[in-house]
């Protein structure tokens, strides 16, 4: 399988980072390496001093596809989760400065915690979902669907252009306003509305 991640989907976020607003969206990848065994402790890696959470929405894929038309991209997933895209920001900063690529900084072992999933019939709109993380039980990104930049069915539809889509891929959707650094022994909760969908802690 493979991780599709999409950079830049909500607003708010584009702008606590100072970036630009992309025409389309921006689109990463992180090897299966970067999963997050279950069950255990995100360790803060030794070639970073600023890693930073950032929590999203994930989209399980449940058949192939490719050039997938939008109206029936909803054919293509029934399960959405919650997980954290880890990311070295020092690391990140450096190869935005030089305009390299940014896997260092994001695609590292450990950088992705995928977390249950849920039946997307059981969750309503999906376009107005709402998530939230809380690090040391103080919530830190409240998040809702209803403000992403491009929807889920657009982004499966995007991605499809250019990756074949298979089954058991996990697509992250982007981040809200409200990413942090995290420090050792921090305990990171993802909620999809209300629901605990993982508990981390950072060592």
């Amino acid at each position: 399988m493979k991780i599709i991640c999409i950079g830049r989907n909500y607003a708010k976020h584009i702008e606590e980072l100072q970036n630009e607003k992309p025409e389309n969206p921006v689109i990463f990848l992180k090897p299966d390496s970067a999963i997050l065994a279950k069950n255990q402790p995100f360790f803060i890696p030794p070639f970073s001093n600023d890693i930073h959470y950032e929590v999203e929405i994930l989209v399980k894929i449940n058949k192939v596809g490719k050039y997938i038309d939008e109206k029936f991209a909803h054919t293509y997933y029934d399960e959405i989760g919650l997980g954290i895209d880890f990311t070295a920001r020092d690391i990140q900063d450096k190869c935005k400065e030089k305009g390299l690529p940014w896997e260092k900084a994001k695609a590292f072992d450990g950088s992705a915690v995928i977390g249950e999933f849920l039946q997307k019939d059981t969750l309503g709109d999906l376009n107005n979902l709402t998530f939230t993380l809380s690090k040391n039980s103080k919530i830190v990104q409240d998040g809702n669907t209803n403000v992403m930049l491009w929807k889920i069915d657009e982004l499966i539809s995007y991605v499809s252009q250019f990756f074949t889509l298979k089954k058991g891929d996990v697509i992250f959707t982007g981040t809200p306003e409200g990413v942090g650094r995290v420090n050792e022994n921090d305990i990171l909760i993802g909620k999809i509305k209300e629901k605990e969908i993982f508990s981390i802690k950072v060592k």
